[in-house]
């Protein structure tokens, strides 16, 4: 690489420190066949993840729903800092032959990124991944365990992990979601 690169790529690194980079392309998991979306709607809570910026409080929870206009709602909320935070996207999906390969933004300026579901039984178990190339010399990536209850039984996560990690996905960094003392809405 040359110094010229890399000097063009230090203004990124602070953006990425609190994520999960890695060198070279994203990987290219295959993401669950015949997605439901209708299925899938409603209230999931956060299990475990990647590190993400965004999400560093307790009680974490994505709520999905339809609008008026077809469009998707993403509702996420979080414990942090002793109130509850909330941010609202949108999904969409792409290819209705791909429907698992979701888009996600929360901003009218930002462009959709990806949010894969890999597996899900719509009733308890959602293993989601998102990764972004840069110059195709690193990426950026999240992955989240997810759940109808806010905890699974362990071998339930066990068999999540063991997913991502035989799609490729490193697993080092994923931290457990505290989900204790959690008030439902």
């Amino acid at each position: 690489m040359s110094s010229v690169s890399l000097l063009l790529l230090l203004p990124l690194l602070p953006l990425v420190s609190a994520q999960t980079y890695r060198w070279g392309p994203c990987p290219t998991p295959q993401v669950q066949p015949n997605f439901n979306l209708q299925q899938y709607l409603g209230r999931w809570y956060e299990i475990a993840k990647l590190p993400a910026s965004f999400e560093r409080g307790k009680c974490i929870e994505a709520n999905y729903a339809v609008r008026k206009d077809g469009s998707i709602q993403v509702l996420n909320s979080q414990f942090y800092k002793d109130k509850v935070r909330t941010a609202e996207g949108t999904a969409v999906i792409h290819d209705p032959r791909e429907a698992a390969k979701l888009g996600v933004s929360f901003s009218y300026f930002t462009p959709y990124g990806p949010y894969w579901v890999l597996t899900t039984d719509y009733t308890s178990l959602s293993v989601v991944y998102s990764c972004t190339d840069i110059l195709r010399l690193f990426h950026i990536e999240f992955a989240w365990i997810l759940g109808r209850s806010r905890f699974l039984p362990p071998e339930t996560v066990s068999y999540a992990k063991e997913l991502l990690m035989n799609e490729g996905i490193d697993l080092f960094r994923m931290k457990n979601t505290d989900q204790t003392g959690c008030k439902d809405n």
